[in-house]
């Protein structure tokens, strides 16, 4: 028989005991247990996580709408960033028209 690259002699590497079946079966209850479990707050949960993201959005572009911002300086490299967004987050806002002077993006 032919050696291979491993030292094997032309026969399948032996099972390691069947912890692979146990780990993969342990995932998929992890998973199912989470998706059990957050079903009922997802709507919760990404309710806070678009406040969050609208609190975030005003702290940064506060500064173009005349709101003082103590952190414009680090949240100035994020506009550019944001700025695909920025439409979503006005009209979610009530605004209907872009606040800011120098930008229109509807």
């Amino acid at each position: 028989m032919q050696e291979d690259d491993n030292g094997h002699h032309g026969n399948p590497p032996p099972a390691r005991g069947g912890h692979e079946g146990l780990r993969e079966w342990l995932r998929k209850a992890n998973y199912y247990a989470e998706e059990f479990y957050s079903a009922r707050y997802r709507s919760t949960i990404a309710r806070a996580r678009r406040d969050q993201d609208d609190l975030f959005m005003l702290l940064v572009f506060s500064e173009m709408m005349g709101v003082p911002n103590p952190a414009s300086y680090y949240t100035m490299e994020l506009q550019p960033l944001l700025l695909e967004r920025f439409h979503e987050w006005h009209t979610r806002m009530g605004m209907e028209r872009s606040p800011l002077d120098h930008f229109r993006c509807c």
